[in-house]
């Protein structure tokens, strides 16, 4: 009966895995149009860096503000539903900053488009882990991936229209129209019904029993939520290190050209994709926690080595092993969070996403007073430490499935 259940559901599910693919595709893809922008914004609304930086702080901080919200828009619209709503408002206030004629305005609307890009991150999680659900095996990793390709797509458009000579306008009124066309589209293939309906996993009898020690814990929730959080925010970590220090470490500090100083965030990202295109297989085989222990293991060697002896090529093979080695971490701590007993249908994830994003709201300045203080070098210390954060908490993820 189960066999032919999956077989008659086998179409639904493979144009909902689509479907979630697109969703994740169009969110990397649209603040990414929106980066490129930046030097030129700056200079048209004629700010310094302190205003610059807080401006675009504002971001992270509509996110941080939000994401608790989440869950209740999944439960009130469902996670589809969610996920596209909360596409359309990313993109609308992504066209709203590009227009802004003061630094007032610009902010503001860099913290709608965080606030709505929060929701819509939590909410296609949740979508991607009930596709995952009715596989019956992991496709978490591979949907990260695609946000990875959304996001130099995104930025790829946006070089594009600049080459053009599109003004922002233009070309932010493109992206949002094309990318929310693509995330209705993509809507009518999800997955229907409830978020918890009771037909919507063919082999639950057999998930229940991979996980007796998940719902035998429920006093430790809280303990395990907090487990969860840091691992993800170890993730996090690791990307904001390659995104706003890379470059610079490699220019400044290693004296490296402008061309190869670009190489360390590029590396990160590079192989971070690399991880979550194989990262389904290695969950398979070998389960969420030994792949989180590896990974941890791998990015903290890989950038202790490359800050004990600082080379150009040592650094970027250490950024590179640093993205490869958490490829999976964000991704499984998402998935432990939505399984987690005793809480609503997405609340687990909803935390755990808010959370994770003080990742990226606090390790910039962490970084830099670390860096004024003592060096850039030691500031960098912060990704082999987020690596053994890995190592040690990874105990609170999945084993192999039987």
């Amino acid at each position: 009966m189960t066999v032919d259940v999956l077989s008659r559901a086998a179409p639904a599910e493979r144009r909902a895995r689509a479907a979630v693919a697109v969703l994740f595709f169009t969110n990397g893809a649209l603040f990414a149009n929106l980066l490129p922008r930046y030097p030129q914004i700056k200079a048209d609304l004629g700010i310094g860096n302190a205003a610059y930086g807080l401006a675009v702080a504002a971001f992270p901080a509509g996110a941080i503000t939000a994401g608790l919200t989440a869950g209740m828009a999944i439960r009130w619209l469902g996670s589809a539903r969610a996920a596209v709503a909360g596409t359309l408002l990313t993109g609308a206030g992504i066209l709203a900053a590009g227009l802004a004629d003061s630094v007032l305005m610009f902010a503001a609307a860099l913290f709608v488009a965080g606030a709505m890009d929060s929701v819509t991150d939590v909410a296609q999680n949740a979508h991607g882990l009930r596709v995952q659900r009715r596989y019956g095996r992991s496709i978490i990793n591979s949907f990260h991936a695609v946000w990875s390709i959304g996001a130099v797509v995104g930025g790829s458009m946006a070089a594009a229209a600049i080459a053009l000579g599109l003004s922002r306008g233009q070309h932010l009124t493109i992206s949002a129209v094309a990318f929310a066309i693509a995330a209705c589209v993509a809507l009518r293939f999800c997955l229907p019904g409830p978020e918890t309906e009771p037909g919507a996993e063919p082999d639950a009898d057999s998930l229940q029993k991979r996980r007796p020690e998940r719902r035998a814990a429920g006093p430790r929730t809280g303990y395990v939520l907090a487990a969860l959080v840091l691992i993800a925010t170890a993730g996090t970590l690791v990307e904001d290190a390659g995104s706003s220090w890379a470059t610079l470490y490699l220019s400044n500090s290693l004296h490296a050209s402008v061309t190869l100083a670009a190489c360390g965030y590029i590396a990160l990202v590079g192989a971070q994709f690399i991880g979550r295109i194989i990262g389904d297989r290695l969950v398979d085989r070998f389960g969420q926690r030994a792949v989180a222990r590896a990974g941890g293991l791998i990015a903290a060697v890989g950038m202790g080595l490359a800050l004990a002896v600082p080379t150009v090529p040592g650094t970027i093979l250490g950024f590179a092993a640093a993205g490869f080695g958490v490829a999976t971490l964000v991704p499984a701590a998402m998935h432990e969070a939505d399984e987690l007993p005793g809480l609503k249908p997405g609340s687990g994830l909803a935390i755990v996403s808010w959370l994770m994003r003080l990742g990226f709201l606090l390790s910039p300045p962490v970084v830099g007073l670390v860096a004024d203080a003592t060096s850039l070098r030691t500031g960098l210390l912060v990704v082999p430490f987020a690596g053994l954060i890995a190592l040690l908490l990874a105990g609170m993820l999945r084993t192999r499935r039987r």
